[in-house]
């Protein structure tokens, strides 16, 4: 399905006379259709409801120097597109924006943007990062891009240019959603990552060819990368962060909000550490971000500590290993006594602990194995050869 030609050049006028997110435009291409309100702002006729004299007379100043055409045609040398509501290629999940969804999105690369909106993670955090953040945003970003999903950021300094890189050193998919034109590489020092970006992947923006960002439309794009994604996950950010911005927008629209936590006394986690003590949910690798905005049954592995040969023992023998002596030697009475059993059950489990390496036969008695010779762990335990504990069975809340 493709948008008629008229439809599309109408939109590709709207993006350069309408800002972003101006829900009032919305309303306006709802109501009356984006060709009826780009010849009404282009002729200055019939002003249309919801604005000021000089607030409609400013768009179509805007609107009489706009020449859809040329921006076309200037997307298409930059290896861009237009993708407008209603394309086969337009991701249906920007709709739950309402009236301040894009108007179009002018795209660069090769891939196919509704297929990959549908296994998409933002990934977002501080621009002045630390070394920890961005270490972890790279990891997360190839975990992600390693299991078959795309890595969503904005193409900015910190956490977004270490998502993206580390997207892109798996060889998996990443897109940058700009507040520039596709054309435009902004941060300047990120040109070299942004072509690579549009190389592999994708640029997305709302605005059209040759336009620049301004401090506005970097917190309005924030919510296309919560609405094009499944889920949001803040590596960093201060309280003040832009990154808080996309987090809340991915919650108003039911998405998945995941913050991966910092340390307590750092000013760039405190802003993820709220969000936690909130309604986004804790993560710590990719494992346990699918988990979160994955399929049924694409779980992340259950969290153990390493199996040890003791973990692996019958009750009954545990017991009897936990009544053996941490020093000395004890008589099968003494140990069955400590164990809650009959002789001829400790006897038998104590038999069982010696061909498994825990045990050793005495002249006087059962005393606990060498541990250099057997490899298993008996600590040195004060007190009296008699105590009947210190087996090696440590205790689990030290």
């Amino acid at each position: 399905m493709t948008t008629p030609e008229p439809e599309r050049e109408a939109r590709a006028l709207l993006t350069r006379v309408i800002e972003p997110g101006d829900e009032t435009g919305g309303r306006w291409i709802r109501r009356f259709g984006p060709c009826e309100v780009a010849e009404r702002l282009s002729r200055r006729a019939h002003p249309l409801p919801g604005v000021t004299g000089t607030r409609w007379e400013g768009l179509c100043k805007r609107a009489v120097h706009a020449n859809p055409r040329q921006d076309l045609a200037a997307a298409h040398r930059a290896g861009a597109r237009l993708v407008c509501p209603g394309d086969s290629e337009w991701p249906a999940q920007l709709d739950d924006l309402g009236d301040t969804r894009p108007l179009a999105l002018w795209v660069r690369g090769g891939p196919f943007l509704r297929l990959w909106a549908l296994r998409s993670v933002a990934l977002v955090g501080a621009r002045a990062c630390t070394e920890y953040g961005a270490h972890l945003a790279a990891g997360l970003a190839s975990g992600l891009t390693e299991r078959g999903w795309v890595v969503v950021s904005g193409g900015a300094y910190g956490i977004d240019g270490a998502a993206h890189r580390g997207a892109l050193a798996a060889q998996g998919a990443t897109a940058a959603v700009l507040a520039s034109g596709v054309d435009q590489a902004y941060p300047r020092g990120h040109a070299e990552l942004l072509n690579r970006i549009a190389e592999q992947g994708l640029l997305l923006s709302e605005l059209p060819p040759g336009d620049h960002p301004t401090a506005g439309r970097f917190i309005l794009r924030n919510r296309v990368i919560a609405a094009l994604t499944r889920g949001t996950v803040v590596v960093e950010a201060a309280h003040r962060s832009g990154a808080l911005a996309t987090a809340r927008s991915a919650q108003r629209l039911g998405r998945a909000t995941i913050g991966v936590p910092g340390p307590v006394t750092s000013a760039l986690s405190a802003g993820v550490h709220e969000l936690l003590r909130g309604e986004a949910t804790l993560v710590t690798d990719a494992a346990e971000i699918i988990e979160l905005v994955g399929g049924i049954g694409e779980l992340a592995p259950e969290r153990r500590g390493p199996v040890v040969p003791r973990d692996l023992l019958a009750p009954q023998t545990a017991r009897v290993l936990a009544a053996l002596p941490g020093r000395g030697t004890a008589t099968v009475e003494h140990i069955a006594r400590g164990a809650a059993t009959t002789n001829d059950e400790a006897t038998t489990r104590l038999y069982e602990l010696r061909s498994l390496g825990f045990a050793e036969r005495a002249a006087d008695g059962w005393k606990l194995a060498d541990p250099a010779r057997t490899g298993h762990f008996a600590p040195t335990l004060p007190g009296s050869e008699t105590v009947p504990s210190g087996n090696g069975i440590t205790d689990p809340a030290g």
